[in-house]
């Protein structure tokens, strides 16, 4: 019987690689369109999650607060819906200010998404075989801040929310 199982486990996890052998490697763009959407969703996430009371704390005087951190990531959005579009566009920061609540800070980070994403899902797939700018830099950038993001919530005595166990 012992010898059946063990069968069985092969048999199984052959039938499971065969499957992912047989997948259709991503594509460039593909790949852009996951990974963007990951790290936003991450950031979403720790932008709905973080108290509200907590979106003007700093980790030191000179830094950001958190609620400016999100609306800096939501600049780099807004750059690459416009660079992806073919504007000719600077990076034009946000100003933190115009955004004093957690819940409009929220709205702009969703709307950021939401138009960086549609301008990503309308480019021709052969586009990004030529260049997978300003997409790279900016799906970095938001991973960079993510981190920076962890910091605040462990200063707080907080656990991300990807971090917390399920």
């Amino acid at each position: 019987m012992p010898r059946l199982a063990g069968y069985t486990k092969v048999v199984a996890i052959a039938a499971l690689a065969a499957g992912v052998w047989a997948q259709q490697p991503k594509t460039p763009a593909g790949e852009l369109i996951g990974v963007f959407a990951y790290i936003n969703h991450q950031v979403l996430d720790m932008a709905k999650d973080f108290p509200a009371d907590k979106y003007d704390y700093k980790l030191r005087p000179e830094m950001r607060t958190f609620g400016a951190v999100i609306v800096h990531i939501a600049s780099g959005n807004v750059y690459a819906a416009k660079a992806g579009r073919g504007e000719k566009v600077k990076w034009d920061e946000l100003d933190p200010a115009n955004y004093k609540t957690k819940e409009q800070v929220v709205a702009l980070l969703e709307k950021s998404i939401a138009d960086a994403t549609a301008t990503l899902k309308s480019r021709p797939a052969d586009s990004f075989h030529k260049s997978v700018e300003p997409w790279i830099d900016v799906i970095e950038h938001s991973g960079e801040h993510y981190g920076l993001l962890v910091a605040y919530y462990r200063a707080n005595g907080m656990v991300p929310p990807a971090s917390r166990k399920k």
